[in-house]
């Protein structure tokens, strides 16, 4: 199940500007060859808001298809399994999964279960998988730890290219953004002849700006701006891990542009994937262009997450969508043309 956006059309569309570097045709990581993404969004009751969403690799089998891979840590209050496999050999081998908090360890079984069962892992003794999360507590009844071996193995068989649903669905059903209705956003650029994707999963706080124009909190969070985001970006431009490395980290210069405050209890992750199979990577005094890519594309991501976001009342809280309405008024003025 998932809610209808309360606004049907996204922050670029209706003039708001995000870097010079054009979009990708989706502009969404699925624009990225061979990526799909799949959600299972769980709203059950008075209590459940929450849910799953999985990044899958192009190859079938990434076990045997192994991805150069990095994650970067801005602030680790958080539980990113799988993290120290992925830096320390510099490669990726399982689909990426986004849950809650809780979720973490049930969603890892049961993405485990699904690659062992793959054509050709019959007999694989060890298997690092990542998963990845941000507390939906406030919103979801946490405890319940709903999402499991089903939903998890229903978002990869839904998984698909092209548009990527955004808001209050997946792993982003019950998240909270600067007080506002948070969720999946996602973003793309073409730098270069490649193609560079992000999918954020938003649940942070701190003082909300939208390509630079500050605007008002909601006004549910924790005024600390304690909170969390998962950033996933995507290239087809041959990096290696280092390179890879570097470009996750330039992902939090993009999440301070939104306000974030990166506060003690933010968990502030960024997964960085080369699908590309050349093995002469980019030497580095290439790499700019695509640092400000993935800047611009993680700043839209998250602004994306809040407009396709819906009114979500679960937990006994209830949290408002982004009045895009009141955002759009507030940038004609400030903007005139």
């Amino acid at each position: 199940m998932a809610l209808m956006a309360e606004n049907p059309k996204r922050p670029r569309e209706l003039g708001i500007p995000f870097g010079p570097t054009p979009t990708g045709p989706f502009n969404a990581i699925t624009d990225v060859p061979g990526l799909k993404v799949g959600h299972t969004t769980l709203i059950e009751g008075r209590n459940i808001r929450t849910g799953v969403t999985v990044i899958l690799p192009p190859d079938n089998n990434p076990f045997l298809n192994k991805l150069r891979a990095a994650i970067h840590v801005g602030n680790g209050f958080g539980k990113l399994m799988g993290s120290t496999q992925v830096n320390e050999l510099g490669e990726i081998e399982s689909p990426i999964a986004l849950t809650s908090t809780l979720n973490v360890a049930r969603v890892a079984d049961a993405l485990l279960d699904y690659m062992l069962d793959l054509p050709g892992n019959e007999k694989v003794r060890s298997m690092n998988m990542v998963v990845g999360e941000t507390n939906d507590g406030q919103l979801n009844d946490i405890r319940a730890r709903r999402v499991g071996r089903a939903e998890v193995l229903s978002a990869i068989r839904n998984a698909k290219s092209g548009p990527v649903e955004e808001g209050a669905v997946g792993a982003g059903t019950g998240t909270i953004c600067f007080g506002w209705k948070g969720g999946i956003g996602t973003s793309s650029r073409l730098v270069n002849g490649h193609t560079l994707g992000v999918l954020v999963q938003s649940n942070y706080g701190g003082s909300l700006r939208i390509s630079g124009m500050p605007f008002p909190n909601g006004e549910v969070g924790p005024a600390s701006g304690d909170g969390s985001i998962m950033i996933v970006i995507a290239t087809d431009a041959p990096l290696e891990h280092r390179e890879l490395s570097r470009l996750a980290s330039r992902a939090m210069w993009g999440l301070g542009r939104t306000g974030s405050s990166g506060s003690n209890g933010s968990g502030d992750y960024a997964i960085a994937v080369s699908t590309s199979k050349d093995t002469t990577p980019l030497k580095s005094d290439r790499l700019s262009p695509y640092f400000a890519a993935v800047i611009d594309a993680t700043d839209e991501a998250v602004i994306n997450s809040l407009f396709a976001a819906s009114t979500i009342e679960g937990n006994g809280v209830r949290v408002e969508a982004l009045p895009v309405d009141k955002v759009m008024i507030e940038w004609n003025r400030r903007n005139p043309k």
